[in-house]
């Protein structure tokens, strides 16, 4: 297994200055500038790479007191990040909705592609990039990139994953209703996500399709969900204050240049059941097929499945 890799981003969002950023930053492990073989300091760079087995986060940083925060998780593949410029939109689509300073795009791009270059790798990976609110009082944001090894989900893209429908407890109008919830925002507040999952397993399954108070199938704790209703493709619109999946919208460039409909609308969790075939699509996991809802059977579309997988594992940046 490949070490992994931490590049902490400097230079990281509009209007704020971290006192790094005037020439002080660095472009080694260490943090100090590296002079070349003539002498002269090499040029700085908007992020430095640190020990990631080394403390790094004080303990008064908003993330680890509150929460407070957003992130992207994308997955590294043939040593290049999938979907990079649609997991940044979002990052800073997050960061909108959180009222956080806008993230510099160009500056985010460069430490993760860095920090990527740096892992170094074949092994399947992901890059998790981190921006928070920082220390309380200081108004000044912190951001890292992390890249390490991917778990193995083979048996999960092949034989399928067992799914259970778990309330959210908001109407599908929720971000419209009442936008200080934040939903549609991918935040680091995580705690529910991991405790629906803590649910699913008492249930005997794997995964989670949230549902609305009112009766609409959303999106996966990690994921977004993907329906097969005869050779129409359909995901939840977004409006419904979900975030917008990376790795769906790529499944629907694919679907799309092979001639297939989809759509995005409104799908309530009485459809499920009738559909020809389900998946929960995701950066890490890319398209888990759905062999069983709540305890009942669900076809899975073995030959439809490997193909999706296929067109995702060969996406670039």
């Amino acid at each position: 297994m490949t070490s992994p890799i931490l590049y902490f981003v400097d230079d990281l969002a509009e209007g704020v200055s971290t006192g790094l950023a005037e020439g002080v930053l660095a472009n080694t492990a260490e943090g100090v500038p590296v002079n070349t073989a003539e002498g002269v300091p090499a040029p700085a760079v908007p992020y430095h790479r640190v020990d990631p087995g080394a403390p790094q986060i004080t303990v008064t940083d908003l993330s680890v007191t509150r929460g407070d925060g957003i992130f992207e998780t994308a997955g590294v593949l043939h040593r290049d990040v999938q979907a990079l410029e649609a997991h940044l939109r979002r990052f800073a689509a997050s960061a909108r909705i959180l009222d956080l300073p806008a993230p510099r795009l160009e500056v985010w791009r460069e430490a993760i592609l860095a920090a990527v270059r740096a892992y170094d790798s074949d092994e399947p990976g992901y890059v998790k990039f981190i921006m928070t609110r920082g220390i309380e009082g200081t108004g000044v944001p912190v951001g890292w990139a992390y890249v390490a090894t991917a778990e193995d989900f083979s048996a999960e893209r092949g034989v399928g994953i067992r799914v259970v429908t778990l309330d959210r407890g908001y109407r599908h109008d929720v971000a419209k209703t009442s936008p200080w919830l934040l939903q549609g925002a991918k935040t680091l507040s995580y705690a529910v996500n991991k405790a629906v999952l803590r649910e699913a397993a008492r249930r005997g399954a794997d995964d989670v399709l949230f549902v609305s108070s009112d009766g609409f199938a959303l999106e996966g704790p990690t994921s977004t969900l993907l329906a097969r209703y005869g050779d129409t493709y359909a995901t939840p619109s977004t409006d419904q204050g979900i975030l917008a999946g990376t790795t769906q919208a790529s499944v629907f460039d694919w679907l799309e240049e092979q001639g297939c409909a989809t759509e995005y609308r409104q799908i309530t969790a009485a459809e499920l059941p009738r559909a020809d075939a389900l998946w929960l699509l995701s950066s890490s996991r890319l398209a888990a097929p759905v062999q069983e809802l709540d305890s009942m059977p669900v076809v899975v579309d073995t030959e439809m499945t490997a193909r999706i997988n296929a067109a995702l594992e060969a996406r670039v940046s």
